[in-house]
């Protein structure tokens, strides 16, 4: 009943914001509403599979576990403060705000096309689920209707699609795979059950074709070209939702397949994925050094997250699937709190642009602290989550024996590192010019909200880990190991 209001709350809540009748307050205020709740519905589920280990609402078609309800946790939360930030940042900067229905209406399906790939027990259906996430924010994307907008809309939505073609394929060789092998379950478990009597040939062509196709959608190296222009032309609340959770939500389908194919072709999948991971941290890490707009900036900084997760899974074995996990949580809160800190500077100097942005300890001194904290965060200083899921991974690397492996993606989290913090203490402590006017009124209040919202668990999960947290963790890095 819980999976059921949490995929038709969002729905319901779009409908009710295309109303114009309504106005821009009321639809700001209902997906609010809808986004505390979906929140609150979203906790009880995690703890009741906390207690259960599952929560089924149709068997074999909605049902959720420990690792689909990290990401159900995940949108949601980032959900919340997207929908708080937008309350302010949206009237602020967008160029009609008689049509901000629209803008409430699409984030809300957005937001169901998100919460419902981790609720789907079908692979087929997971697969349109995660189509749909790229159709409705396309709409979110190119919002704005400039030119650049309009064609980082276009790039996202031809090559996202185009990778959707291939993994499809992938899905229809999977299946044909399960029939195969005398199956008649099209579920993750089923395939999880058949999995060792699946022909390594057909598993093969299919884990390759999905991963491909997906890892287009998920940024990875070189199928990332699309994420950079998208993430920076987005309103700063989609740009949050699309980086902090939208690719990890994808990336969750390649985890949840990970084990099933491990069964089949043994050690080949984590050799593939290792190799996938470590070209896309070590090509962002590089794209970080040269990259002229700030909100690309943290764009580039996810794919390079992404390829840090998918490592991590490719390594193997407890510890690196712990970190794995634990990664994706503070890629999550932190990548978030980024764009909003990104969007701060944006409607206080209104350009993009890293060298026109200078001294904002000074003229924007809590936009600046915002911006300098989410930096660090991102860019794995301690003490913040980042940095203990990318210690987990080292660690549990080198435990391994995998010495190249974890000294490569060394090399570079440490070039990422300062890539970023290189052109952040520019725009922070630079010396601004003689007579700096600040080009826009202080932060709205909700953007403030926002951001001590959004900054809570970046701080406080890299200090601490409630159990009941730690308890669904550990549960949900069990099922990347199968």
């Amino acid at each position: 009943m819980i999976l059921a209001a949490i995929l038709i709350l969002p729905l319901l809540t779009a409908v009710l914001c295309w109303i114009p009748a309504l106005g821009k307050r009321a639809s700001a205020l209902l997906t609010l509403v809808s986004s505390l709740i979906l929140l609150a519905l979203s906790v009880r589920v995690a703890i009741q599979v906390v207690e259960a280990g599952q929560v089924v609402a149709a068997p074999g078609w909605v049902e959720v576990d420990a690792l689909g309800v990290l990401i159900l946790l995940l949108v949601t939360a980032v959900g919340l403060t997207a929908s708080i930030f937008s309350m302010g940042y949206m009237p602020a900067t967008t160029h009609d705000r008689a049509r901000l229905y629209h803008y409430y209406g699409n984030l809300n399906l957005f937001i169901f096309s998100m919460v419902a790939v981790p609720l789907l027990a079908v692979p087929s259906v997971t697969w349109l689920a995660v189509e749909f996430t790229t159709l409705l924010s396309v709409l979110l994307v190119g919002y704005e209707s400039n030119r650049e907008a309009l064609e980082a809309a276009w790039k996202y939505a031809m090559l996202t699609l185009t990778g959707a073609a291939i993994a499809l394929f992938g899905f229809l060789v999977l299946y044909w795979a399960m029939q195969a092998a005398g199956g008649s379950t099209f579920t993750w478990g089923g395939l999880a059950s058949l999995a060792p009597r699946i022909s390594p040939v057909l598993m093969r062509m299919a884990f390759l074709t999905i991963l491909i196709g997906f890892g287009t959608k998920v940024g990875l190296v070189p199928l990332h070209t699309w994420l950079p222009d998208a993430h920076s032309q987005a309103p700063t609340p989609v740009c949050a939702l699309l980086s902090g959770v939208e690719t990890t939500a994808v990336l969750y389908v390649i985890l949840r397949l990970m084990p099933i194919a491990h069964a089949s072709l043994g050690g080949a999948v984590e050799q593939w994925a290792l190799v996938f991971g470590l070209i896309s941290v070590g090509v962002a890490a590089f794209l970080l050094i040269q990259v002229h707009d700030y909100k690309r900036l943290f764009a580039f900084s996810t794919v390079e997250h992404m390829g840090i997760i998918l490592t991590a899974a490719g390594l193997g074995g407890a510890g690196a699937h712990y970190g794995a996990v634990y990664q994706i949580l503070a890629h999550a809160f932190t990548k978030s709190f980024c764009f909003f800190a990104a969007g701060a500077v944006l409607m206080v100097f209104g350009t993009r642009e890293i060298a026109a942005v200078l001294g904002l300890i000074r003229t924007a001194p809590a936009t600046g602290c915002a911006l300098l904290l989410g930096s660090l965060a991102i860019a794995g200083a301690p003490p913040f989550a980042v940095f203990l899921g990318e210690f987990s991974i080292l660690r549990a690397g080198a435990a391994q024996g995998q010495y190249l492996a974890i000294g490569l993606l060394a090399v570079f989290l440490v070039i990422a590192f300062f890539g970023i913090m290189l052109h952040v203490n520019r725009m922070v402590f630079g010396q601004p010019a003689g007579d700096v006017v600040l080009a826009a009124a202080p932060l709205p209040a909700s953007c403030k909200i926002a951001l001590l919202l959004a900054a809570a668990p970046v701080i406080v999960f890299g200090l601490y880990v409630p159990r009941g947290l730690y308890e669904l963790l550990s549960r949900a890095a069990a099922l990347i190991g199968g």
